[in-house]
């Protein structure tokens, strides 16, 4: 009997040291698989970590480009302003430029018309001036005439009253003198 105790001794011993280093394979298996799932939860958690950063880098970015936008839509309905607003204004200065053009027309037309009849009063200015001086050529030779005709008169009633003086004296001298009977 202690011989087959010992042989089941030997087998319980046996048996316990398969199932010690079953024990141990499985709990190195264990063991592995922990560390390697810490690892990988370590390595995930930095990841997530990344990702937490990545996100808030985004998020802010995304606010930031949120910012811009919203003032580049403003920038641009300000823009669409200040263009309707030029449109506007390029519409009135060109209907003021064909005003102009206009006014600028009718302008040269007076103008010229004005620069005609200035050109047409020059002429009856030049006939008016080359007529008075025909009169005035005229009227200095009837006056010259007339000086002549005066000057004539004064002599011929120098003349006359030079007999009418000497009738006279004759007529003294026929009436001092008693007449011959």
């Amino acid at each position: 009997m202690n011989r087959s105790l010992q042989y089941a001794n030997l087998l319980g011993v046996a048996a316990l040291a398969v199932l010690c280093v079953m024990q141990w394979n499985a709990n190195r298996r264990v063991n592995l698989e922990a560390g390697a799932l810490e690892k990988t939860r370590i390595e995930q958690a930095a990841q997530i970590e990344q990702q937490e950063k990545n996100i808030k880098g985004q998020a802010a970015d995304l606010d930031n480009f949120r910012e811009q936008l919203a003032l580049g839509s403003a920038a641009l309905k300000e823009a669409d302003a200040k263009l309707a607003k030029a449109g506007r204004e390029i519409g009135h200065l060109e209907a003021e430029r064909e005003q102009l053009k206009a006014s600028v027309t009718n302008w040269a037309a007076a103008v010229t018309l004005r620069d005609e009849r200035l050109k047409e009063a020059g002429e009856r200015l030049q006939q008016l001036a080359t007529d008075r001086n025909e009169a005035v050529v005229k009227f200095n030779g009837l006056a010259a005439k007339h000086s002549e005709t005066v000057t004539a008169l004064n002599e011929r009633i120098k003349q006359f009253n030079e007999l009418v003086v000497r009738f006279q004296e004759k007529d003294k001298d026929k009436e001092a003198k008693p007449p011959k009977p």
